[in-house]
């Protein structure tokens, strides 16, 4: 076997061994490399050597989980449909909100290593749709800054569900709640 197939072998295992004690844990902080490394059955030093660090690793474990929770034709379908990019923008935020929302063991445990690791200089999934909305009205740089804030705020305010709820009643469990929450969000940094 080469060498990059059994980093790749190792690599997955881990991914694996990261999911199934993220499910089983009542508390996402509570998954430790050395749990994960016996888990996936190496050495903990892996995690580091394949991943960077356990934070990137569970990134990368949510990663995996999130592209399984998008349903592509779904995408595909909103993308390709017939509506403005502002509308179109609050559709897709809210389908990648619903996946962190319906997986709130990784939003909490990913929410701070995104935020304050996320390489700024590559363009978000969202970027074009924003500049379309624009239409040449905002800088490239003015863009790009805007689809950051819209993915970084919804993260943040995800991260804080709970807390969202119990101080301003908006329940973002509940599909209708959140669609607004996006929506209000979009129309705040693209205007009305």
């Amino acid at each position: 076997m080469q060498k990059d197939e059994k980093l790749n072998i190792t690599k997955e295992k881990l991914i694996d061994a990261a999911f199934a004690l993220m499910e089983e844990a009542d508390d996402p902080f509570n998954v430790t490399s050395r749990q994960i490394a016996e888990r996936a059955g190496t050495k903990p030093s892996m995690i580091n050597y394949c991943f960077g660090s356990r934070e990137n690793l569970l990134y990368q474990t949510f990663q995996k989980q999130y592209m399984s929770f998008l349903n592509e034709s779904e995408i595909s379908e909103i993308i390709d449909s017939d509506i403005t990019p502002k509308d179109l923008l609050k559709r897709l935020h809210f389908v990648v909100a619903k996946c962190l929302v319906e997986n709130p063991k990784f939003t909490k445990a990913i929410t701070g290593h995104v935020l304050f690791n996320r390489d700024l200089s590559k363009e978000s999934f969202t970027y074009p749709y924003v500049k379309k909305h624009y239409a040449g009205k905002k800088t490239d740089e003015e863009c790009k800054l805007i689809a950051y804030e819209l993915s970084a705020m919804m993260q943040l305010i995800i991260y804080r569900k709970e807390d969202i709820k119990r101080d301003f009643g908006i329940d973002l469990d509940n599909d209708k709640e959140l669609r607004k929450y996006i929506g209000m969000r979009v129309d705040l940094l693209l205007g009305e």
